[in-house]
């Protein structure tokens, strides 16, 4: 915009209020029944079989079974998060089975149901659609180890990268490799049949191949790739793990095999569609929205930390960007867990990315004048915990300090609910139903 825009008087009294429609209309632009109709192919000549996972699934789930023809058969399961199910839109026929596991580590209800999507493969024959209903979560959801891999010990490979600070196409490069069903296995299983998946992205760049671990897609990382970051970040495995992927024993299928070659891919949502709805709601009520990027990654701290000296400069006016204004962002970033179970001072808190990050702005921001954010994860929980993010203000600090808290102290044992907590800064929504992952906006008045 040239000229100085009108800014709505309501963001001026309530800018936390603003921040949280931001973040509602970007978590709507997502919605499985808002996106799905224009992917829907028509009925196959042989029957439709439905299988998915992540934590959009069952709303993805009743999107399809709310759009596909009565007529017409349907059939299939699909497994999404604990919680996660929504409530059946009314007068939808339920045709398609839901069922919950764990995330972000895996189960048995989450090898049960893979064990169970990988059987319903069978028998299927060149006239028959496969749909595959993919979103973020899928992973751990989709849990089924590869041959002569326990689960308890996935599970704790599993859990010591979440704490590594792995970005995600690190951890789901290791996932594909020690599984039976991720990786473009599923694709395999499905032939001869036509298989359709319809993906919400929560990753940067939007990389089939990563979402959920691209159980239908080609991979082109190997076993030696898994084995490599798990040497980088010094994670523990047994002497037949290490044997497997010296071995490639495990390897994926690659673009090539026959299984890819009736097999296609749409993205449904992606996160750049949901920031710039949040743009176009921003500028609506006056505001310069600016889209820093949606593919943004690295320790949610130190990304904080970035955000807070553009949105200093900002705010005393020489630039980057021209106030008032909304600072817009997406992507993956990740927390590396630093405190230690053995150290007797440090104690491990409760948090996920979004809250890191926002610890990490309001620690750089220094109680900055005329500035609000707000960062939360798009499927409405933070890491593990029950909230979505939390908000940072003017007195945040101010706040804490008179509250007795120490942002460093909270910092040094990642524990940003406890801090935010304290402060009544917690952002809760509850399960959304979609994911395209990290979402932040910073208002600039």
């Amino acid at each position: 915009m040239s000229s100085k825009p009108h800014l709505h008087s309501d963001i001026q009294q309530n800018p936390r209020a603003f921040l949280r429609q931001l973040f509602d209309q970007a978590v709507q632009r997502a919605l499985p029944l808002h996106n799905t109709p224009a992917f829907l192919p028509k009925p196959p000549k042989g029957r439709t079989l439905v299988l998915g996972a992540g934590k959009a699934a069952g709303a993805m789930a009743h999107a399809v079974e709310a759009l596909w023809p009565l007529d017409a058969p349907l059939s299939g399961m699909v497994v999404t998060r604990y919680g996660h199910t929504p409530a059946r839109p009314e007068g939808v026929p339920e045709r398609l089975r839901i069922v919950e596991a764990s995330h972000p580590v895996p189960d048995a209800a989450g090898l049960a149901a893979a064990e169970e999507i990988l059987s319903l493969t069978q028998g299927l024959t060149q006239d028959d659609l496969v749909l595959c209903l993919i979103s973020g979560g899928g992973s751990a959801l989709l849990t089924l180890p590869a041959d002569g891999l326990s689960l308890a010990e996935k599970q704790a490979i599993n859990q010591a990268l979440l704490k590594s600070g792995a970005n995600i196409g690190e951890m789901n490069c290791v996932r594909k490799h020690l599984s039976r069903i991720k990786g473009g296995r599923l694709a395999a299983a499905c032939a001869p049949a036509q298989v359709l998946t319809l993906a919400i992205s929560d990753v940067p760049g939007d990389d089939p191949s990563v979402i959920a671990s691209g159980p239908t897609v080609p991979d082109v990382s190997t076993c030696a790739d898994a084995l490599q970051i798990l040497k980088r970040y010094q994670i523990d495995i047994s002497s037949e793990v290490l044997a497997a992927l010296q071995n490639s024993t495990w390897e994926s299928p690659k673009l090539g095999h026959a299984a890819f070659q009736s097999s296609t891919v749409h993205l449904i949502a992606t996160p750049h569609q949901s920031l710039m709805a949040a743009a176009s709601l921003a500028e609506s009520k006056g505001l310069r929205a600016y889209v820093l990027s949606d593919e943004m990654e690295g320790e949610s701290r130190e990304v904080g930390k970035v955000h807070a000296a553009l949105a200093r400069a900002s705010a005393k006016g020489h630039g980057p960007f021209l106030k008032p204004c909304v600072i817009l962002s997406g992507g993956e970033t990740t927390v590396t867990i630093r405190a230690s179970k053995t150290d007797s001072k440090k104690r491990e808190g409760r948090g996920g990315r979004a809250g890191e990050f926002c610890m990490g702005l309001a620690q750089a921001l220094q109680g900055q004048e005329n500035v609000w954010a707000l960062a939360a994860d798009t499927d409405g929980i933070d890491g593990i915990e029950d909230n979505a993010g939390a908000l940072v203000t003017p007195d945040t600090l101010a706040r804490g300090a008179h509250a007795g808290l120490s942002l460093d102290e909270h910092l040094a044992c990642n524990d940003a609910y406890g801090y935010f907590q304290a402060l009544n800064d917690l952002v809760f929504t509850g399960p959304t139903h979609t994911n395209v992952n990290d979402f932040r906006a910073i208002l600039v008045l």
